[in-house]
């Protein structure tokens, strides 16, 4: 199910309000700019008291954001977040703010943080190979449909096939 909020597109997770996924982009003016990517967010029941859990479905190079999960880094949330804070404060404050000032010295992204502090041209540099190779708008759609496939996979033990 597809519901809008404001300008971003916003699909439920097995129809729940607590779980979803938003199509994202890429701040312009930074190196991310022209990159999508597909959001997951979980709502914790004590929300809007707990800041939600943020993941990137698309591989994103950052160094707060977790390369192999795509969580983003909990205690960036949880520095800014604020019960006043509603859904759209994310997408539209949160996320651009993060990818335009990330904090190496809190990263979950090792790689990215050393690359950014030491190496600032060669960081944008690999952000922006990672936009063009991972941040389409068709790896973003394309993002979620992986994740099914592959849990049909693992349950599934008949199968062996792969098709990568």
């Amino acid at each position: 199910m597809k519901m809008m909020m404001s300008d971003y597109e916003v699909s439920l997770v097995n129809d729940s309000m607590h779980e979803f996924c938003v199509r994202f982009y890429g701040p312009a003016e930074t190196p991310f700019a022209g990159g999508v990517w597909k959001i997951h967010v979980e709502l914790p029941e004590q929300y809007p008291f707990k800041s939600p859990s943020i993941g990137f479905m698309n591989k994103i190079f950052h160094p707060n954001i977790d390369e192999l999960s795509g969580s983003v880094c909990l205690d960036v949330i949880n520095q800014t977040w604020s019960p006043m804070f509603d859904m759209i404060n994310i997408f539209e404050v949160f996320l651009p703010q993060l990818l335009r000032y990330p904090n190496p010295n809190d990263p979950l992204n090792g790689e990215a943080a050393a690359l950014l502090m030491r190496h600032p041209k060669e960081y944008e540099l690999k952000v922006k190979e990672y936009v063009q190779r991972y941040a389409t708008k068709e790896m973003a759609d394309d993002a979620g449909a992986k994740d099914e496939d592959e849990d049909e996979e693992m349950s599934d033990i008949g199968s062996i096939s792969e098709d990568e």
